[in-house]
């Protein structure tokens, strides 16, 4: 079975992802750098698959050093999750954003030229289509609204370049919509370092008690009940996603797929469905409308399921009774053992 380096492995859909990976007899190599992970998340994959990873605490922006792990690894495959994720920082912070994300996609792309690597998967977002109308498909104009987006659509551009230059590689771009949930097993899962900002993460805390309440942010939006539509695609999921995309995707040239399960739920659906999976009462207010929030977006995703043979097979109450699983024995996530 071939190698795959896995940047930013650590965190949360990566360190699924090296589950997924090492379940699938793939030998794995992680480069993280820990700004918004822990090692302990590697030790307890392990402790899940009866199989070890290879780690480098690495920052994918040292080009030199990454260049010595591809050179020493002879990897067929990159899966780049590596890259800060959070919209409303990077409205406060661009640069950081931009030196971060863009400059390191350009940073493990020159490390991997001339390299053994035959495809670079990447984590993308749907936040490259901006304001459109929905479903989203990979056809839907990039018009990113915010500066995380901005990065990753830069992100994509410079794989679309790549891939236009060199023709003995392929470049995937995997848009996710909304990764919710936890490895089933209750040993790893989305872990934030302060107050979340991402609504299932929030949750679990109201639910364990370490939140006194969730806001919701806009209650007047044009849906069903008022609060925002969303696709929620459970982390498991979304890990097979990028082995699919491994596997089936294409062998040249840049693509790119929607990782969502094509299904619109909103903040209140996730609420009650917490409520359900956890028996505790989520309590919440609500507030106005953020700044850039839109009433709805969901995924197209038909085109994974053609051409990589995958989609989305748990619901959002499996997520709710994952999530509630891993809170519950970690409610300080990975700096406790597991009670």
């Amino acid at each position: 079975m071939s190698s795959v380096l896995v940047t930013g492995g650590a965190g949360y859909i990566g360190s699924h992802t090296v589950v997924a990976l090492l379940d699938k007899g793939y030998d794995v190599t992680v480069v993280d750098n820990f700004c918004n992970s822990s090692p302990e998340s590697i030790k307890r994959v392990e402790a899940i698959t009866g199989k070890s990873a290879t780690l480098h605490d690495v920052d994918v922006r040292d080009t030199d050093k990454l260049r010595e792990i591809v050179t020493a690894g002879n990897f067929e495959t990159v899966i780049h999750f590596a890259g800060l994720k959070a919209v409303g920082e990077s409205a406060t912070n661009p640069l950081l954003y931009y030196e971060n994300n863009v400059g390191g996609m350009l940073a493990l792309g020159q490390a991997i030229q001339d390299s053994s690597v035959q495809k670079l998967i990447f984590s993308s977002t749907a936040c490259v289509y901006g304001d459109q109308p929905v479903p989203y498909t990979e056809s839907t104009p990039r018009a990113p609204q915010n500066p995380y987006g901005n990065t990753k659509f830069a992100s994509e551009l410079i794989m679309q370049d790549m891939a236009a230059a060199n023709p003995d590689i392929a470049m995937i771009a995997l848009r996710y919509f909304n990764p919710i949930g936890a490895h089933p097993s209750g040993k790893i899962g989305e872990d934030p370092n302060g107050i979340p900002n991402n609504l299932m993460p929030y949750v679990a805390q109201v639910a364990t008690g370490k939140r006194a309440k969730l806001t919701i942010f806009g209650n007047d939006y044009p849906t069903p009940d008022g609060t925002g539509v969303r696709d929620y695609i459970h982390v498991v999921d979304l890990a097979d996603g990028h082995v699919a995309a491994l596997e089936h995707g294409p062998k040249t040239g840049f693509q790119a797929y929607n990782l969502g399960s094509g299904h619109a739920e909103s903040v209140l659906d996730l609420v009650r469905a917490f409520e359900t999976a956890s028996g505790k009462q989520i309590p919440y207010e609500f507030a106005a409308r953020r700044a850039g929030d839109l009433a709805e977006y969901y995924a197209d995703p038909s085109l994974a399921k053609t051409e990589l043979d995958w989609h989305t097979q748990l619901t959002l109450a499996d997520a709710c009774r994952d999530t509630w699983n891993w809170q519950s024995h970690n409610p300080n996530g990975y700096t406790k053992e597991e009670s």
